[in-house]
């Protein structure tokens, strides 16, 4: 028995030594293979991955220049463009100061930069100068001065520095200076818009005329003796319809202060005209958190009340939808008004048509395609005694529209 036991109390060695050496193996292939797929992952090869950062790099800094040639836009995007260039410092400046600085020699160049920026901004071109620092340890010998420019000519600089004198230095600011410029292009060409969309909407608020809030006012005074109930919700459906018209902060609203506005609307227009206006209102309610441009839909709905009542004497039928349809909101209003020659219609929004219909389709058509593009624009179907129907979609979702912010109040409902 003796000779035996040690063999016997072996084998449960040998297994742990073979289990350990599988396990090791084992953990060897794993490594293994987790360093191909490590290597499958590589971004390709040092031309490729230089490409990858520098696009990566210019697309950090792009946000902030986005924002126009401030302090703080600069200040943000200074670090990223001496990344982008590989220089040991950078600056920007206005025509008249030096709006951000990253890297050494603040404290001794920055005053001379801007008497550099000042011979560039005399010959509009590109300048590579030497620094003259006296400082043994500072590192900054070269300076390339490159002109930022806008719509109005050049609106700064680039100052890029080295410590040597370099021809692919002086290509690379260039360049670097012309893609922010052509940031700075396309803020201004942002801020256009925004002051084109306002000038739109101060037009379209012109456009509820004196003529209406009188006949409003009278139509209220009207039930002043004989209906005091009514007489004061409409005078308080007349305050929140002006103070929503009114407004001053958002591009955009929500499908459901839209209607509701069109709601209050219809309301002080049925007391003028009694039943002779009748409206149908179908609306899904997965639509009433879309965004859209403000005041978008009183000007067709007071375009149709416009043909079915005023320049008619037949009783007048408004039918307001608002449909999902997946990615989009359709919305639709429609009446059975005396309608119009669509050649008319096609001068109207083409401005050349002033006419009785004002400026409310024009201003509705021309925002809707600034807005989502003209495969958006407004469908119109008209015709001479056939009423019209105008057609919106509008998608749910579009990069920078949005609806007021969280700390606006909607509408009294």
């Amino acid at each position: 028995m003796t000779g035996v036991a040690p063999a016997v109390l072996a084998l449960p060695a040998v297994a742990g030594a073979v289990l350990l050496l599988g396990a090791g193996w084992a953990a060897g292939r794993w490594h293994a293979r987790r360093g191909e797929r490590a290597a499958g992952m590589d971004l390709g090869t040092p031309v490729e991955r230089a490409t990858f950062h520098t696009l990566h790099t210019a697309s950090l800094a792009a946000p902030p220049l986005r924002a126009g040639l401030t302090e703080d836009a600069a200040r943000k995007a200074a670090r990223r463009l001496r990344s982008l260039l590989g220089t040991e410092a950078l600056c920007l400046t206005d025509r008249e100061s030096v709006l951000a600085w990253d890297g050494p020699g603040a404290d001794h160049h920055q005053r001379r930069a801007m008497a550099r920026v000042a011979v560039m901004l005399a010959s509009g071109r590109s300048q590579s100068v030497r620094t003259e620092c006296q400082r043994p340890d500072c590192p900054l010998k070269w300076a390339v001065v490159a002109p930022l420019t806008g719509e109005d000519g050049v609106l700064g600089a680039l100052v890029a520095y080295g410590s040597r004198e370099s021809a692919v230095l002086v290509r690379a600011a260039t360049e670097v200076a012309r893609w922010v410029s052509v940031q700075l292009e396309l803020s201004e060409l942002d801020r256009s818009r925004t002051r084109l969309m306002e000038a739109e909407i101060k037009a379209l608020r012109a456009q509820i005329s004196p003529h209406f809030i009188f006949n409003s006012l009278a139509a209220i005074a009207s039930f002043v003796r004989t209906d005091p109930e009514r007489a004061r919700e409409l005078l308080l459906e007349f305050a929140d319809f002006t103070r929503y018209s009114f407004r001053r902060h958002g591009d955009f609203t929500t499908l459901a202060d839209e209607l509701r506005s069109v709601q209050q609307y219809l309301a002080l227009a049925g007391a003028r005209f009694g039943d002779r206006l009748k409206v149908t209102l179908q609306v899904a309610p997965e639509v009433l958190p879309v965004a859209l441009p403000f005041l978008c839909l009183q000007p067709l709905v007071e375009n149709a009340v416009k043909h079915g009542l005023e320049d008619s004497t037949e009783e007048c039928r408004i039918t307001i939808t608002a449909r999902d349809a997946g990615a989009e909101a359709v919305i639709t209003v429609e009446d059975n008004g005396v309608g119009m020659d669509p050649a008319l219609l096609r001068r109207i929004l083409a401005g050349e048509h002033g006419g009785s219909s004002g400026i409310g389709l024009p201003n509705v058509d021309e925002r809707i395609r600034q807005v989502y593009g003209d495969a958006y624009g407004p469908v119109m179907e008209t015709g001479v005694g056939a009423g019209m129907k105008v057609t919106l979609r509008i998608p749910k979702y579009r990069a920078g529209v949005h609806s007021s912010p969280p700390g606006h109040q909607p509408p009294r409902l």
